[in-house]
């Protein structure tokens, strides 16, 4: 369990959705400090507490030089990421790689670089954001790279059981944000999946499964493929 009160938090993609929901639930729950990332961090919303960083997950150096500005971050919450959701068939191959290089690559890249100031300073959490995608096949290669990212999530946890920092997944469908502006279907406000996250983070959550859809899913993993997927069933 991580208190987030009195914690120093840093966000990547801090500067809207999602992310920006977690900057301000973070504040909400006594955050210290909270880093907010984006490409440009003139997007990120000033508040007190708040301390906006430039940051492009896909770039070592970028990685790197906002390591260098956190040295006492408690708690990493990989947010920032892409929906390019190619076709493995016929996709374009350079948009399949760029959903690996930012939903995948990115948080490893973040977690290698700030995990080891979490530990100096103690312990804390790391915060991986996957989806509901990660365990049904519908989305691509966005699927792909977000259930690599799950694999991750499960073996950074066990190897940082030991160090005192918590992993928490966090997976979860459409949600009311510009990356589903199209979408019709009901989505979910970033701010509740923002509260749930953190409630998890303060529980010591595995998994926080934050709708419906997310939980009905995965409960039925254990089930045949076809349950997944129907169309399979002639």
């Amino acid at each position: 369990m991580t208190d987030i009160k009195g914690a120093v938090v840093l966000v990547t993609g801090g500067g809207r959705g999602l992310g920006k929901a977690l900057v301000a639930e973070a504040l909400t729950r006594g955050a210290s400090k909270v880093y907010a990332t984006a490409r440009d961090p003139r997007t990120i919303e000033a508040a007190p507490g708040v301390v906006p960083l430039a940051l492009e997950v896909t770039d070592p150096a970028s990685v790197a030089a906002v390591a260098e500005q956190v040295p006492d971050v408690t708690i990493l919450i990989n947010n920032a990421g892409v929906y390019r959701a190619a076709s493995y068939l016929d996709g374009d191959l350079a948009e399949i790689r760029q959903d690996f290089e930012t939903n995948f690559y990115g948080p490893l890249q973040l977690t290698q670089a700030i995990a080891p100031k979490i530990i100096a300073n103690g312990g804390g959490h790391v915060v991986n954001v996957a989806s509901v995608l990660s365990w049904a096949a519908l989305g691509g290669s966005y699927s792909g790279s977000k259930a690599a990212l799950w694999s991750m999530t499960n073996a950074l946890r066990l190897e940082l059981l030991a160090q005192g920092v918590g992993v928490t997944g966090l997976h979860v469908g459409y949600m009311d944000t510009d990356m589903a502006s199209a979408v019709t279907s009901f989505k979910t406000n970033p701010a509740e999946v923002a509260r749930l996250a953190l409630a998890g983070v303060e529980a010591g959550a595995f998994e926080v499964l934050a709708d419906d859809l997310t939980r009905q899913v995965r409960s039925g993993l254990s089930a045949d493929v076809s349950a997944l997927y129907p169309q399979l069933v002639a």
